[in-house]
C-alpha cells in the first residue's frame, strides 16, 4: 500500500512539474520546441551532426525581408515570408555553383538570384525533399514534371537542419523527407535524370566526377 501511494504522488508531482514548466513557457521557446520536435523525427538517428545541432537554436530568419531586392519583394507581395537563408545552388547541367538566397514564404519557396526569381516551387506541388545521411549540407527539393519548372533544385545549406525542419513544416510535407544513404536521382528536366554520389573524404567538397555524377565528399 505504501508502494502504491508513493508512485501515485510521484506521478502527481511529476504531472505538476511538467504543468509548471510548460505555462512558464515563453511563445519563442514553445516554437522553438516543436521546431525541434520535427527535426528530431526526421533526422534522429538517421543523419551525422544531429546531434551536435540539438543545442543550437534555430533563427526564425538568417536574413530580414528588407534585405532582400525591393524588386524580388514586388515580384512575391502578398504573401507573407517566413524564412530567408543565403544557400549555393548547383547547377542540374553541369553543376556550377552560384549563390542564390532561398526564401520561404506561407505558400511557396523561392530561389533568388539578386532581383530575379529564378524558380518558384509552390508547396502543394512538391513531390519530396532529399538529404544525405552525412555531415553535409546538401539538400533536393523535388519538384513535378510539368513545363512551368526546370527540374529539381539542389542547394548546400549552412544551417542544414533548420532549413529543412522550416521547409518541411510550411509546405506541411514532413514525411516526404528522406535522408538517403550512398547516392540520390534527382531531375534534370525533359524527362532526364542525373545521379548524386555521397562519399566520405578529408576534407568537404562538391565536384562532378569523370562520369558526369555529382559528388558529395
Amino acid at each position: 500500500f505504501l508502494m502504491q501511494t508513493s508512485e501515485m504522488l510521484r506521478n502527481i508531482c511529476m504531472r505538476n512539474l511538467v504543468r509548471k514548466y510548460c505555462r512558464g513557457l515563453t511563445a519563442e521557446r514553445k516554437v522553438q520546441l516543436q521546431q525541434k520536435v520535427v527535426t528530431s523525427a526526421v533526422f534522429s538517428g538517421k543523419k551525422e551532426g544531429y546531434l551536435e545541432s540539438l543545442s543550437q537554436p534555430f533563427l526564425d530568419t538568417r536574413l530580414k525581408e528588407n534585405d532582400l531586392n525591393p524588386k524580388v519583394l514586388q515580384l512575391i507581395r502578398g504573401e507573407n515570408i517566413k524564412y530567408v537563408t543565403p544557400v549555393i545552388k548547383y547547377d542540374r547541367n553541369g553543376f556550377k555553383a552560384r549563390e542564390r538566397l532561398l526564401v520561404l514564404t506561407q505558400s511557396s519557396a523561392y530561389v533568388v538570384e539578386m532581383a530575379k526569381i529564378k524558380q518558384k516551387i509552390e508547396y502543394s506541388t512538391l513531390k519530396g525533399i532529399s538529404t544525405s545521411n552525412l555531415s553535409d549540407g546538401i539538400v533536393v527539393i523535388h519538384v513535378p514534371e510539368d513545363k512551368q519548372q526546370k527540374g529539381d533544385v539542389i542547394l548546400q545549406c549552412e544551417h542544414i537542419f533548420e532549413t529543412v525542419t522550416k521547409l518541411c513544416i510550411l509546405a506541411n510535407k514532413q514525411s516526404l523527407v528522406k535522408v538517403v544513404k550512398g547516392s540520390l536521382r534527382f531531375r534534370v528536366g525533359s524527362g532526364k535524370e542525373g545521379t548524386m554520389v555521397f562519399t566520405v573524404g578529408p576534407e568537404p567538397q562538391v565536384f562532378k566526377d569523370k562520369t558526369g555524377q555529382l559528388t558529395v565528399v
